[in-house]
């Protein structure tokens, strides 16, 4: 879910391609569909993987289409082993293709330029074409705002860990809304990020969370594949916030909210195009509003009016009252990133690759 190049993000992920001629997808007998799906791990995951395949069966089941008609590549390493799932996928007959991992994105593109007549479909990346390759994600950093409320509200220690994957955009500006939530109910809280340079390793993603929990973090939040983070809170006996999919299972004396995603919104609308012969190569970007984006449902660890206050920003973020990267916003090496009185556009707030001051990175 990945990576987002700064110097052309805001050129090319869009809601709108204007008045671009797109070439036209001829209606596909629904009984003839095939779809393929690339994943870079697997479906057991608890987390990245996880989230994307419920919204695979959740489009399968809203569009009634069979097992065999949903073909899936697990496990799938971002390297030439993509371009050889792609190329098994297309020749499986696959008319659209899901590729989930930021990494995917190049072998994507050219495979697209081979295959014109397959449809490829990347998560977060920044390239598309104008013929049968686009990219789509969400404004994740709502849902974050909302769980750090929860951190904030809970935390004794005032000190936040959190286990992030690599320093970019996409990790970067969603740590930022996290810690801005958990700042606006806790002025007094701080915050230590280690990256671990991986988005799947249960290992190092373990590893970094102990190390954050000796370090007195008392609330443990991710951007991570797996639920290693919120298991070793709990056996820390403390708190954390998951990512992905909701992770009260994994830790249910730990486990206080995640920010989480619904991927069945996007996949099931774009299947049903390429059905209906309707997809275009527009770039997709969703939030909580279109409910691609969302809460997991607030459990029992959190403090006493958690619920309430994540109700009461949850309704302005969805009115559009409140949008999240409001300024003044200084970074944690004192410049001021955004001016009081303004206010982030999405497409702005992707290109966000600064730490909040607050934020130590350790």
């Amino acid at each position: 879910m990945r990576k987002i190049l700064v110097a052309v993000l805001a050129l090319v992920l869009t809601l709108s391609m204007g008045s671009v001629a797109f070439a036209d997808f001829a209606p596909v007998n629904k009984e003839d569909l095939k779809v393929g799906v690339v994943y870079i791990g697997d479906v057991s995951d608890k987390g990245y993987t996880y989230a994307h395949h419920q919204g695979i069966l959740a489009m399968q089941e809203a569009l009634g289409l069979t097992d065999d008609q949903i073909i899936i590549k697990r496990n799938v390493t971002e390297d030439a082993a993509c371009e050889t799932a792609l190329r098994e996928l297309v020749e499986q007959g696959c008319q659209v293709i899901f590729g989930c991992s930021f990494g995917y994105m190049d072998y994507m593109a050219e495979l697209a330029e081979e295959y014109p007549e397959v449809i490829f479909s990347h998560c977060s990346g920044y390239k598309s074409n104008e013929t049968n390759f686009n990219n789509y994600f969400g404004r994740i950093y709502e849902a974050r705002y909302l769980a750090g409320i929860a951190a904030g509200l809970k935390t004794e220690t005032n000190h936040l860990g959190y286990v992030a994957a690599m320093s970019l955009p996409e990790v970067n500006y969603s740590m930022d809304a996290y810690f801005m939530g958990a700042k606006s109910v806790n002025p007094d809280v701080t915050m230590t990020v280690k990256y671990t340079n991986t988005w799947y390793d249960p290992t190092l993603e373990r590893q970094a969370a102990d190390a954050l929990l000796d370090l007195g973090c008392d609330v443990i939040a991710q951007h991570q594949d797996t639920a290693m983070p919120v298991i070793a809170a709990e056996e820390k006996g403390v708190w954390a916030c998951g990512y992905n999919a909701d992770m009260t299972e994994d830790a249910p004396k730990a486990h206080l909210v995640a920010p989480i995603w619904n991927w069945g919104v996007y996949y099931t609308e774009a299947v049903q195009q390429v059905i209906d012969g309707t997809w275009k190569p527009e770039n997709v970007l969703l939030g909580m509003q279109e409910g691609l984006c969302a809460l997991s449902p607030i459990s029992e660890n959190c403090a006493e009016g958690t619920k309430e206050k994540i109700a009461e920003v949850e309704e302005q973020i969805l009115s559009g009252e409140f949008g999240v990267f409001e300024g003044p916003i200084t970074d944690n090496e004192g410049n001021v990133q955004v001016a009081e009185g303004v206010t982030l556009t999405p497409e702005e707030i992707l290109q966000v690759n600064w730490l909040c001051e607050g934020i130590t990175v350790g």
